[in-house]
This record gives C-alpha cells, structure tokens and sequence, in this order.
C-alpha cells in the first residue's frame, strides 16, 4: 500500500506541467520552427526574443494582430489551439515561397487569404512535428503534442466562439528572416491543461526514483557487514635480498627500535591509522588505542590485527578488544621470533 501511495506521488510530480510552461517548450519551439524553415524553405530565421506566458480565452481574444494570418490547430481530445503570424512575418515568408527570396520592399498591407494558410500549413505541421519531438522526454509534452493544422480563420471575431474557454499557454517569438531582412512575430497558442501524450522517460524515472533508496540500503548494509583488516606494526627492519633468501625458522632478529607502547596500526595499504601499545585482554594478546583522536571511539568489536612479531605471524591475532583500560603483561619480551612475513 505504501508503494503504491508513494508511485501515485511520483507519477503526479512528473506529470504535473509547471504554471507557465517551461524551459524545455520554449526552447524547443525556437529549435523546432527554425529547423522547419530551414528544411522545407531553406530560410535563415533568428528568434530575437520570445515569452511564454498563461492568458484566459477573453484575454486571447486580444491577442492577435490585426491582418495576421491565423492558423487554427486541433489536437488531442478535440482540443484547438493556434498559430498566427503577424503581416511582416506572412509578406515574408510568402516572398520566400514564391520568389526564392525576401523582398526589399515592404509589402502593401492586406488580408489574409485561403492561399496564404495553404502555401503556410505544411511549415506548421513540420514545425509542431519537431516541437513534439525535441520534447519526447519531457514535461511539457503533455501540453505540446499531437496538434496539426486544420482550417484557416479570416480574423480574430469567431474566437470566442470556437475556442474553449480554458486557460491557454502562449509562445510569443520575434523574429528575423533573411539576415535581418525582414522582422516580425509568431504566437503559438495551446490548452494549458495538458491533453497529450506523457513524456516517454516517465516509466524510467519512476523505476529509477523506485530503486534508488533500495539499492542505497542494500550497498549501506554490504559496506557496514564489511571486514576491514588492520595490521599491528611494532618494528620494521631493513634487509637485503640476500640476507632475506638466508633466513630460516629458529633465527632471532634484534628489533632495536621496537617499544610495546608504540605500535602502529596501519591498513592494508601501509597507511597509519592510530597508534597503540601492546596489553592482554582475557589472555589474549590485545592493543589499547592511544591516540587521542580515536581514544573512546567503537571501531567495532570483530577487528583482527595480523601481527608482525612473536610466534608464527601466518596466525592472526585473536579478536582485539580496543579501546578499555587493559592491564600490560606482567613479563617483557627481549627477542621477537623472525618467523613472520607482515
């Protein structure tokens, strides 16, 4: 029951679009409209600047221009949006489509016509195609998918009636075609409540948010069960490779520098950890921590220190007790046995 509480949770987190849209959708929309120009017309187009915001349907009324050319789009679950091109930007890219080039002149100001949205439709539909797939992955696909142009609307009067009264995102962009040639501004506009396909990553990233905390404890239970070895060090001697390969069981070797107070505590890659001297516990050979650093502090109870005098060094140590006041032994040790290879 927690699990599934807690995937509710996560699903409703990811699928949530944020109140003005995002960086992702207003991104992917400059991406999206300038490579489509590019393919289909072969036209440079630079965005200037573009906002995103949430508008009502009566403020959407306002929005557009007059003599703009307004493309209505349909989408997801009878859901209509729109497109509308300001008169500089429909001159130009009518000028493009029909004479290769943007004009030097500007052009007379007129209405837009049935011809203008045909010439014009297939640069939507490639433009909202590559909207949808810059943003496969993300959040503000819900919002942005499956819209594709459907009819033409002369001017602005007839939106009250055909559009929704819902909240409505809107990408407005300024731009510049041709080098700096021609200027003018394109508004995207779609439902804000997200009738579309969720982002394909969506299923990963619950699985992932999912496992994540499992696999933390399952790693934190194998390092914590972990053995970690120490080596006691009372002394090191020098030899050379010949004295070594004439070393045999029964020899004594002198450790002049040996103290039973100083002992090293180094781990497997030579490095000192602390310090301690040599005691028994219970009749077992122990070392007392001495550094003050570690003095107090529970390394835990099962640690084993190869040692590296007395004896043969091939036989660990018994359990050391660290840490505890630990009597010294009662009888000194003048020689070490050099059977050991720590």
């Amino acid at each position: 029951m927690a699990g599934d509480v807690l995937r509710k949770k996560l699903m409703a987190g990811q699928q949530a679009p944020t109140a003005d849209g995002g960086p992702g959708a207003d991104r992917a929309w400059r991406l999206a409209f300038a490579r489509a120009a590019r393919d289909m017309m072969h036209l440079p187009v630079d965005f200037l600047g573009q906002t995103i915001s949430r508008l009502s349907l009566a403020e959407l009324l306002d929005l557009p221009p007059e003599r703009a050319l307004i493309l209505m789009l349909e989408g997801p679950e009878d859901g209509l949006g729109l497109l509308i091109l300001s008169p500089d930007l429909l001159t130009a890219l009518v000028e493009v489509l029909t004479i290769g080039r943007c004009g030097t002149q500007a052009g007379d100001p007129r209405k837009p016509t049935r011809t203008d949205a045909a010439m014009l439709s297939p640069l939507a539909d490639i433009a909202l195609t590559n909207l949808e797939d810059a943003l496969a992955d993300e959040a503000d696909l819900v919002w942005t998918s499956g819209f594709r142009y459907a009819s033409f609307i002369e001017d602005a009067r007839p939106l009250g009636l055909l559009l929704d009264d819902v909240m409505y995102r809107t990408l407005t962009a300024k731009l510049s075609l041709c080098n700096g040639a021609r200027v003018g501004e394109m508004t995207l506009v779609l439902p804000a409540d997200g009738r579309g396909r969720k982002p394909r990553v969506q299923a990963r990233d619950l699985t992932d948010s999912l496992a994540r905390p499992v696999f933390a404890a399952a790693l934190g239970a194998r390092v914590d069960g972990a053995a970690a070895q120490l080596d006691g060090v009372l002394a090191r001697v020098s030899m050379s490779v010949a004295q070594v390969m004439h070393l045999s069981v029964d020899m004594v070797l002198a450790l002049p520098k040996a103290q039973l107070d100083q002992v090293s505590i180094e781990g497997l890659d030579g490095r000192r950890v602390t310090s301690g001297r040599l005691g028994q516990h219970r009749g077992m050979r122990a070392l007392r921590l001495t550094d003050e650093c570690l003095a107090g502090r529970d390394l835990g109870s099962d640690v084993r220190v190869s040692p590296v005098l007395g004896g043969n060094a091939a036989n660990a140590l018994p359990q050391a007790a660290l840490g505890g006041g630990l009597a010294l032994p009662e009888r000194d040790y003048p020689t070490f046995d050099a059977t050991g290879t720590d």
